[in-house]
């Protein structure tokens, strides 16, 4: 939703595309989310099965990259957003640790050489340097956890654990925005044009509490931002979803 928005450049768009990066995310999202759904269960044969999977089917999509750099940045990119993943999960869930995703997370960076671990660490870094490097791999990462949590959120059935939830969820967007002044309120945008479509569609996002707690989401994000990055976010937000709305009608 964010495609017409004019960003910086891309400075490691060079070593991992548009469609890697993004690729890159979702293979981090259903990894954690994989990852998270056995511990929980805590089946421990599956769960070692399931890490030691992922990790063989991770590190043979890092090998196919074109040169060291690509390699250790696509590496960079599962880590980073694992990463990103099971952090979100311990704010949302008031969870101090998460073993399964912990192994996971370590599994990645075994066998790497002195060299390798250097690169790796290089573009690791690189992807929190300069906020429009890799930057879709960012929209793409941040709007699914941003949505998972809000699913999560209208999910419940008890009040102060949706509660719970929409303060972690809230201080996460408002955080983004303070982390990434250029394009931070521009990923929240996206989420909460994402939000608004889902309670068209969405017949959970129909009960009492989920609008109570959908509503309340978005006037903290008004009460806390200020007025200069949440009026043009919401406007940006509103018009992503007036552009899907009358491309639903020409279809």
């Amino acid at each position: 939703m964010n495609q017409a928005v004019s960003l910086p450049p891309d400075h490691l768009a060079g070593l991992a595309t548009p469609d890697v990066q993004r690729l890159a995310a979702r293979m981090a999202q259903d990894a954690f989310t994989r990852i998270f759904r056995l511990t929980i269960e805590g089946d421990q044969a599956s769960l070692q099965a399931a890490v030691a999977e992922i990790e063989r089917l991770a590190k043979n999509w890092v090998q196919a990259a074109d040169g060291e750099d690509a390699r250790a940045l696509r590496l960079a990119l599962l880590v980073s957003g694992i990463d990103q993943w099971r952090l979100a999960w311990c704010q949302a869930f008031g969870l101090t640790t998460i073993p399964g995703v912990g192994a996971l997370l370590g599994s990645l960076r075994n066998g790497l050489d002195a060299g390798d671990d250097a690169r790796f660490q290089q573009q690791f870094a690189a992807i929190g340097q300069v906020e429009s490097d890799a930057v879709d791999f960012k929209m793409e990462l941040r709007r699914n956890i941003h949505l998972a949590l809000w699913h999560a959120m209208i999910a419940c059935d008890d009040r102060d654990e949706a509660l719970s939830i929409l303060a972690a969820l809230g201080a996460m967007l408002v955080a983004l925005v303070a982390q990434m002044p250029t394009i931070g309120w521009r990923l929240v945008a996206d989420a909460l044009a994402l939000i608004q479509l889902r309670c068209l569609a969405d017949a959970a996002a129909s009960t009492d509490l989920a609008r109570e707690t959908t509503e309340a989401l978005f006037a903290a994000l008004r009460q806390t931002l200020p007025r200069e990055t949440s009026e043009p976010m919401f406007a940006h937000a509103n018009q992503a979803v007036i552009t899907w709305q009358r491309s639903r009608r020409v279809h």
